[in-house]
C-alpha cells in the first residue's frame, strides 16, 4: 500500500458520492466507501471496483456521532495504513419554509451536514497523510438563496466557513482544504419531493440549460484530489454550469 493513495468518501454509496468513488477508484485510489443505510449499494460498488483490479471497502458509520466517525477513520487506517483524501459528501436535505421547519428536520440537517463534517475534519487534522486533501461538499444554494432551502443552505454555509478557517489552521502540513458547491444535480436527493415543473425551472436557470450530473461533480472533486489541484486551497468551487 506504500505507493497507493487512499480516499475516504462519506455518503459514498449513492448519487454524487458514488460517482466520486468511481472516479477516484478509476484514478488508482484505494477507496473507503462510507454509508449509513445503503449497505447493498455500497457493497455492490466495492465488488465492481475490486472486479476491475481496484481496492475498496465499505464501512457503515453515522458521521454525526463522534465515536462512529472515529471508528470509520480507524478502520480506514487499519485496512490501508493511510488516508490521503477525505471527501465529506454525506448529507441530508429537508426543504420547507422556515416557519414550517420542525425541530427534528432542523436537528437532522445540522447533525449530518454540519456536525458530521466537523467530526471528520477534527479527526483529519491529525490522521490525514501529509500532502493530503480535504474536500467538503457544499451547495450553490448558498449563493442562489432559494426559498425553502434556508436550513439546508445554512448548514452548508457553515461548512464553507469552517473549511476556509481550517485551511489556515493546517499551515505547515501541506494539506489543502476546499469545498465543492454543486448546483442542481440529478440525484435522488435532489429530485425527491420536487415537482417536474420545479425541476425543469432549476435546470433552465443554468446557461447550459440542463441539470448537473453526478459525474460533473466527481470530475471537480477528482481534480482537487489530484497533485495538479493541490495548489487550490481554502476555496469554494461552484460546479453549477453558471447558475450563480
Amino acid at each position: 500500500m506504500e505507493n497507493v493513495k487512499v480516499a475516504l468518501v462519506t455518503g459514498g454509496a449513492k448519487g454524487i458520492g458514488a460517482s466520486i468513488v468511481k472516479k477516484l477508484a478509476a484514478n488508482n485510489f484505494a477507496v473507503v466507501i462510507n454509508y449509513a443505510s445503503s449497505a447493498d449499494a455500497a457493497n455492490e460498488l466495492v465488488d465492481k471496483i475490486i472486479s476491475k483490479g481496484g481496492q475498496a471497502i465499505a464501512v457503515k458509520a453515522d458521521v454525526s456521532k463522534p465515536e462512529q466517525s472515529k471508528m470509520l477513520f480507524d478502520t480506514a487506517l487499519k485496512t490501508f495504513s493511510r488516508v490521503d483524501v477525505l471527501v465529506n459528501n454525506a448529507g441530508v436535505m429537508a426543504l420547507s419554509p422556515l416557519n414550517e421547519t420542525s425541530d427534528d428536520d432542523f436537528n437532522k440537517q445540522f447533525d449530518v451536514n454540519m456536525k458530521g463534517v466537523f467530526n471528520m475534519l477534527r479527526l483529519a487534522t491529525t490522521q490525514l497523510h501529509e500532502g493530503g486533501s480535504i474536500i467538503n461538499l457544499s451547495t450553490s444554494v448558498v449563493g442562489l438563496k432559494l426559498e425553502r432551502y434556508g436550513v439546508y443552505a445554512a448548514t452548508k454555509s457553515a461548512v464553507e466557513t469552517m473549511s476556509a478557517i481550517l485551511s489556515k489552521e493546517l499551515r505547515g502540513k501541506n494539506i489543502a482544504v476546499n469545498c465543492v458547491a454543486p448546483g442542481p444535480t440529478e440525484t435522488d436527493l435532489f429530485t425527491e419531493g420536487k415537482s417536474q415543473e420545479f425541476i425543469d425551472k432549476l435546470a433552465n436557470m443554468s446557461p447550459m440549460e440542463r441539470l448537473g450530473q453526478p459525474e460533473d461533480i466527481a470530475n471537480v472533486v477528482n481534480f482537487l484530489a489530484s497533485d495538479e489541484g493541490h495548489w487550490v486551497n481554502g476555496q469554494v468551487l461552484r460546479a453549477n454550469g453558471g447558475i450563480v
